[in-house]
């Protein structure tokens, strides 16, 4: 087989590079493309119609028959204080009771006795079937029950008597705690993978040091951040003990109001309170995820402060 002639003639420039013509000169470099962005109208008109109905709301309050000289004088009344800590008070307590049995009935969940996992779904399924205020109204009331607490020789008494309001709210806001505090810790221990139980139980630990020493550490970091979120809510739920009687942050506000005819001011001394409270244990919880949440990247997304601080030694360094 012979091969193709090669028809290009010698000194011919090759069909890939086709020939410059030498007298035209130069065009230099594309000129550069001016992006001209595009305009979102509808952004614009939609924020100067919330600005403007934010406007509004602001000058009906302050336009309102609202006597803000007297938010500012019972803000920090010895009552409203008083309450306040009574608040704070009945919350931790209600929510380390939770906590606590949220475990016990976490781990009897997932036990492979029938009778125990059996027991635990149905507290679970009654506590989260049934409104607080219904569960702090059938303890307030228990006395119709059981008249009276008989545990034999260890202490007997008047059920008026052991049900005060402290108790009704504590067992109230605890008990029902405990129904959402348990999905959420069996949530954490199913997300440890098993190869971890299997690894523990091979070298001799028994299985309540392997949920002590090796899952519940690991399952911190799915229980922190909804646990968390819990505190936060039971703080706002602790005006339900209101119907109890118990002399918490919104019956104090509530009692000092009706009498100085300032109701109104009263419950946003009330509101401002429980603002400051949960945004306090908002910025304890923000570090306590970053705390827990050390081993599962390599590195945690700065703080507040440290985004801050790079703002500004950043910026004068670049100035520098």
């Amino acid at each position: 087989m012979s091969d193709k002639l090669d028809k290009t003639p010698a000194g011919a420039p090759p069909e890939d590079n086709p020939p410059v013509a030498k007298d035209s000169a130069y065009a230099g470099p594309p000129e550069t493309i001016k992006a001209i962005p595009v305009r979102h109208w509808g952004r614009w008109v939609s924020g100067v119609v919330v600005v403007a109905l934010l406007a509004l709301l602001i000058n009906a309050f302050a336009n309102g028959d609202i006597q803000w000289s007297t938010v500012g004088d019972k803000i920090f009344d010895s009552t409203v204080v008083a309450g306040a800590g009574r608040t704070l008070l009945i919350s931790i307590l209600a929510m380390v009771l939770g906590v606590v049995l949220g475990i016990l009935l976490a781990v009897m969940r997932l036990s492979k006795n029938p009778v125990t996992s059996t027991v635990a779904w149905l507290y679970i399924w009654f506590f989260r079937g049934t409104p607080v205020y219904v569960q702090l109204l059938m303890w307030f009331n228990l006395a119709l029950i059981f008249p009276v607490l008989n545990l034999g020789p260890i202490y007997k008494d008047e059920m008026t008597d052991v049900m005060t309001p402290f108790m009704c709210a504590l067992l109230g806001l605890g008990l029902n705690e405990a129904a959402y505090m348990a999905e959420i810790c069996r949530a954490g221990l199913l997300a440890v993978d098993e190869g971890q139980t299997e690894a523990a139980h091979a070298l001799g630990m028994s299985h309540g040091k392997t949920l002590r020493r090796i899952v519940i550490p690991q399952a911190m970091r799915v229980i922190v951040p909804p646990t968390g979120n819990e505190f936060i809510n039971m703080l706002k739920t602790s005006s339900l003990v209101y119907v109890v009687t118990y002399n918490e942050l919104l019956r104090s506000t509530s009692v000092i109001g009706s009498s100085s005819f300032a109701v109104m001011e009263l419950l946003f001394v009330a509101s401002i309170w429980y603002l400051v409270m949960t945004s306090i244990f908002s910025v304890f919880q923000y570090y306590l995820e970053r705390y827990y949440a050390r081993g599962s990247s390599r590195s945690l997304p700065p703080t507040v402060f440290q985004k801050i601080r790079s703002h500004l030694f950043g910026s004068s360094r670049s100035t520098a």
